[in-house]
């Protein structure tokens, strides 16, 4: 058996993963970054990528049946084996290759392949032939799709994030299970390129908007385009000749039957940390195999062992993983003394049409607090031009002193006002310093204005109504 001996071991070279390598690899030759599967990153090879190439075909075959609106009458059809081949040699080609000649200039010593798992504190067996003994070990070894066992019956129809873009052909029908960002965005993208698609919630909301209002609109808009069930639970599943087939209890009660050729189970990804063996590296775990993590050091209790990424199982998106990646190295290399980083503020774009966005402190965490919400609907001159007027927006301010704390979104390209408001908050700022900013005409940002004229309205308006009244002398 061979044995090696280093000061720091990084379980997964994903985007946490290369995020810590980087920053420890600057400080120290004494480190090994242990990899299981395929190189690539989650985002590259089956998550942000491959998922937006699908999303901009489907915005191409959509564009066939909206522009007569313009006076451009088109025709066409959608050729699923051209729309999935390209989409993977753009990935492979471009994307992943991006990250696999990054990997490639990491000095052999550095990588071993192989599944980790934890033997004792600091104690790691990669496969069966390699022992790894490290003082401090990053846990960034990523997460898997959950899977029901209700599915178990029709699993050679199943697909999930890791498996739907090696599809050779587009399905002819697709049962959707899920209602968060990859249901709604492949969901979409699916029927948008002529995939009979139904999608199946469990709790009757879109997720990442808190918001009722907002929950409600987002919900009205799909489901106006889309086959949506959007409370209730998978009850039972079958297959035979024909297909899959999906038993849907509704919330009241009513039975729905369906047969599809395949079945995406988008219901979200859990953490691969609890294939670690964690209780022999002294980590405390719930049941389930998960472990406390401090998110401001990455670092589980006092213990040299720091999980980032989707490892964490709160799922971050790209840049907050590389963050992670980087702060549990930080606190690796200062360890034992810890040193908290400060967050950057949340930003969560789903790119569905319209898109949904989530900007700082959402409404739900800032119930309770003194705030003003600047709201409109998504009808600035642009939105006009574009014909894209469906959505709402939300800017919530502290009543007190002005300053914007979050947002939510549901409109038109709202990705790019996200970025303006995410700016703004991170810089403290008002949206009184906000406007100062020239916004051109006609253009979305427009929108942003109107808001924020809004809530300072509003704000105004109960500055007065707080003053009390006094009688003349």
């Amino acid at each position: 058996m061979q044995t090696m001996n280093v000061e720091y071991a990084i379980i997964g070279a994903g985007t946490s993963g290369l995020g810590a390598y980087s920053r420890i690899s600057r400080q120290t030759d004494s480190l090994v970054m242990i990899q299981d599967g395929p190189y690539g990153t989650t985002c590259a090879r089956v998550g942000c990528m491959p998922s937006k190439l699908l999303i901009t075909a489907a915005d191409y075959a959509h564009h066939l049946h909206t522009s007569e609106f313009f006076g451009v009458p088109t025709s066409g059809h959608v050729e699923g084996r051209q729309v999935l081949e390209r989409l993977r040699r753009e990935r492979d080609h471009r994307f992943v290759a991006r990250n696999l000649s990054y990997v490639d200039k990491i000095p052999a010593h550095h990588k071993l392949e192989g599944r980790a798992r934890f033997t004792g504190p600091g104690r790691l067996m990669v496969g069966e032939s390699v022992e790894v003994r490290a003082e401090k070990v990053i846990l960034a070894c990523g997460s898997r799709p959950a899977i029901s066992e209700v599915f178990e019956p029709v699993m050679s129809h199943v697909l999930t994030s890791d498996t739907v873009f090696e599809l050779e052909d587009l399905p002819r029908s697709i049962a959707v299970i899920g209602m968060g960002v990859i249901a709604l965005e492949l969901g979409q993208a699916l029927h948008r390129l002529g995939v009979d698609t139904t999608l199946y919630g469990r709790s009757g909301k879109i997720n990442a908007l808190t918001h009722p209002a907002m929950q409600r609109q987002a919900l009205d808009i799909l489901a106006a385009e889309l086959d949506i069930h959007s409370s209730g639970q998978v009850v039972a599943t079958w297959e035979d000749a024909e297909g899959a087939w999906i038993e849907y209890e509704q919330s009241d009660g009513q039975r729905v039957i369906k047969v599809f050729d395949k079945v995406l189970v988008a219901t979200g990804r859990v953490s691969n940390v609890d294939r670690l063996g964690l209780e022999h590296a002294g980590v405390d775990c719930t049941d389930a195999g998960a472990a406390s993590v401090d998110p401001h050091t990455m670092r589980c209790a006092n213990l040299p062992v720091f999980i980032a990424g989707d490892a964490t199982d709160q799922l971050p998106v790209w840049h907050e993983a590389y963050d992670e990646g980087r702060i549990a190295a930080d606190n690796a290399l200062n360890y034992p003394d810890p040193t908290p980083a400060a967050r950057r503020p949340p930003l969560m774009v789903f790119f569905t049409d319209p898109q949904i966005a989530v900007i700082g402190q959402s409404f739900q965490q800032l119930e309770g607090r003194e705030i003003v919400i600047g709201e409109l609907p998504f009808r600035s001159p642009r939105h006009v031009v574009w014909n894209k007027v469906q959505g709402h927006m939300q800017v919530y301010l502290d009543a007190r002193t002005d300053v914007i704390l979050g947002a939510e979104l549901l409109g038109y390209q709202a990705e790019h006002l996200a970025h303006l408001i995410v700016l703004a908050i991170t810089h403290g700022m008002t949206a009184e310093q906000v406007l100062e900013m020239p916004i051109y005409h006609p253009s979305a940002e427009e929108l942003l204005r109107d808001v924020l004229i809004d809530a300072q309205k509003k704000r105004r308006r109960q500055e007065v109504e707080a003053v009390p009244l006094t009688s003349s002398a």
